[in-house]
């Protein structure tokens, strides 16, 4: 399987692009910015684009989703809770002196356990609330790897303290959630260095 990562927009998102190398079919997830080397890694790896995936509403992981609708003409899947968050990413952009433009309205909406396919793979929803209510993770089972967007990080989980966080709630759905997945999962976050579950259930500060 074909799994790239580029480091995007001015805080650093992992945009993740995934492909089949039988069928080079794929998806792209997180495309926060700089759309245009997404562009050249999907081009690079002779991808098509079925899905354009957010993990969460937060503008530094959707800032580029007009660009990447436009160019992939791939429909764009977020979960409901995080639906609003895509109208909001000039405004809050703005906050952090951050130029943005909106993205579209999404295509579809991610329910847990919903699987999405892209040539002879899939991906499980995991729907984790807590940094944002309609934060989810990405299980990649056979590949045992799983995109955990800002709900856990190397040695660190996401923020809960903006609009629609939980810190309870984030605990319990990486215990729920994450946790329970084999220790040699490698988790990938949406920012910073790749990590397992098995280190962060024993090494994580937060639990």
């Amino acid at each position: 399987m074909i799994f790239d990562a580029v480091v995007v927009g001015p805080l650093s998102v992992n945009c993740f692009i995934l492909g089949c190398e039988e069928t080079r079919e794929g998806v792209v997830v997180d495309p926060g910015g700089d759309v245009e080397r997404i562009i050249q890694t999907v081009q690079r790896h002779g991808l098509t684009i079925r899905y354009i995936i957010n993990t969460h509403g937060h503008f530094d992981h959707v800032g580029g989703n007009r660009e990447a609708v436009a160019t992939f003409k791939a429909p764009l899947l977020i979960h409901r809770e995080d639906a609003h968050l895509l109208g909001l990413v000039a405004e809050v952009g703005r906050m952090y002196g951050i130029q943005g433009e909106n993205s579209p309205a999404a295509d579809g909406f991610l329910t847990d356990g919903m699987e999405i396919e892209f040539g002879t793979h899939r991906l499980k929803v995991l729907h984790t609330p807590g940094h944002t209510q309609g934060g989810c993770c990405l299980y990649l089972a056979e590949e045992s790897k799983v995109i955990t967007g800002d709900t856990l990080f190397a040695d660190s989980i996401g923020r809960s303290d903006l609009p629609g966080g939980s810190h309870d709630q984030l605990l319990a759905s990486i215990q729920a959630k994450l946790f329970t997945l084999p220790d040699d999962v490698a988790a990938y976050p949406g920012h910073g260095p790749e990590t397992s579950i098995g280190h962060e259930k024993r090494h994580n500060p937060y639990f």
